[in-house]
């Protein structure tokens, strides 16, 4: 009987900019670690402002300037009705203090966790905190998507060893 694969989504405001650049990273993150076939990578938004759009322009220029390609993006919310319509998430990566409180409402059950807690320069903060944001850089310039993918990659090595941590526990 095989297992189903470790479900994580990465979580937003809006599911146009920062997830999106996360869940690419840590998609081909995973692919490389050789975890492919044991673990689901997905992202949402809290709002529902842009469900149905594709990723922001810039998110898609700061991904493709980087080498990370791959299906195009339709943004989701995430709701108390998407956990009954989705395979439930076994992690769920907070982008800031305010999604993490959403989603510990929404999916009290669930493990969440801001995902800059895995960048080993941050271990220090307390979790959560305010100082492991992601800052929205919606209303900024390209620089902001730059920051974002340089925070998210800084902690990927990180979440995928929370990942295969995951994984041996479920064994």
């Amino acid at each position: 009987m095989s297992r189903r694969p470790l479900r994580v989504t990465t979580v937003c405001s809006g599911n146009i900019c920062r997830s999106p650049i996360a869940e690419y990273v840590l998609r081909r993150a995973v692919e490389e670690a050789g975890l492919g076939d044991d673990v689901v990578v997905d992202s949402a938004g809290i709002g529902a402002w842009h469900v149905g759009d594709p990723a922001d322009r810039r998110t898609r220029e700061v991904l493709r300037a980087h080498g990370y390609d791959g299906d195009p993006h339709r943004a989701q919310q995430i709701t108390r009705r998407w956990f009954s319509t989705h395979d439930e998430p076994d992690l769920l990566l907070a982008m800031d203090a305010t999604h993490y409180d959403d989603l510990r409402r929404l999916a009290p059950h669930a493990e969440v966790v801001m995902m800059r807690r895995f960048d080993p320069d941050l271990a220090d903060l307390p979790h959560p905190s305010s100082d492991l944001d992601v800052p929205d850089p919606y209303y900024g310039g390209m620089d902001g998507f730059e920051d974002v993918l340089a925070m998210v990659e800084r902690a990927t090595p990180g979440t995928v060893a929370h990942i295969r941590q995951l994984l041996r526990d479920r064994v």
